[in-house]
């Protein structure tokens, strides 16, 4: 087995991103393969994402394809909101990817004492939050700095990062580094 670190997947690090809210198209629809990691659910994002960098966006937001209202997921990773200290991401509803590092951050901020709630999230209350930021296999935590929808813009945190983003990234970056105790079992030893 040969494991080694990477860089970060956006080109400015840690640097909080900006994502435009795709109103025309869906990344998945119900009862097809959002939840399931497999390359389609990738390739369909690729025009999207393009015309996002096109616009100076680093990524882009994926409402449902229902009742175009309720975030789901970001190109290639999870989302998750803070309001009034309580973390909040989309509850999986068979379109959303159940990733490990949603997983790992969902029980990362509640060892850290943090309230979490997995429910429908609607755009409106994402563009309220206080906190931003996405997880994912290859981005690991990344904050967002603002979201783009209907041409309004809204900026989260002065574009710096967010202390509770900085926190779960800390925790969870210190863990996968062998810094800190992994008390959840995840890491094992190799002779």
């Amino acid at each position: 087995m040969y494991v080694c670190p990477v860089g970060h997947y956006f080109k400015d690090g840690l640097s909080p991103i900006s994502l435009l809210t795709e109103e025309q198209y869906h990344r998945a629809a119900p009862g097809g393969t959002g939840d399931i990691k497999t390359i389609g659910n990738y390739a369909t994002v690729v025009s999207a994402q393009r015309r996002a960098k096109d616009k100076g966006h680093s990524d882009v937001l994926y409402l449902d394809p229902v009742h175009k209202k309720f975030v789901e997921e970001v190109s290639s990773c999870n989302i998750f909101m803070v309001k009034d200290n309580v973390i909040i991401t989309p509850l999986l509803t068979g379109a959303i990817l159940p990733g490990i590092t949603r997983r790992s951050i969902i029980e990362i901020a509640g060892n850290l004492g943090f309230q979490v709630e997995e429910r429908l999230i609607s755009i409106d209350e994402l563009l309220d939050a206080d906190e931003v930021f996405c997880t994912g296999t290859a981005i690991v935590l990344s904050p967002v700095g603002c979201i783009v929808y209907h041409e309004r813009r809204v900026e989260y945190g002065n574009r710096k990062v967010g202390a509770v983003s900085q926190q779960l990234y800390s925790a969870l970056t210190a863990i996968q580094k062998g810094l800190a105790e992994d008390s959840m079992g995840w890491s094992v030893q190799l002779n």
